[in-house]
């Protein structure tokens, strides 16, 4: 397992992803403390499918959209005063 520290990953991404790809493992360490550990990728199990509503629940698929909410203002307002209040 190699290691390497922050810095050097930033400045050669690139290159340890090359090793990576190749089947090695890489321990990412700040300072002298590992933080992290980057391995190749392994798909596992089936691939995500979207799947329908169980029986038990047949109207999950019936269920309405709320109506369009309504503001005076644009709701970008009403966050940017939200937020200048909480200085």
């Amino acid at each position: 397992m190699k290691t390497v520290r922050i810095a050097e990953l930033k400045a050669n991404l690139s290159a340890y992803l090359r090793r990576v790809r190749a089947g090695d493992t890489l321990v990412v360490l700040d300072r002298e403390t590992p933080v992290a550990r980057v391995v190749p990728f392994e798909p596992t199990g089936e691939p995500l499918s979207i799947r329908r509503a169980l029986r038990t629940y047949p109207s999950l698929g019936r269920i309405p959209l709320p109506p369009p909410l309504r503001l005076r203002r644009d709701a970008v307002e009403y966050l940017l005063e939200e937020r200048q209040g909480e200085r």
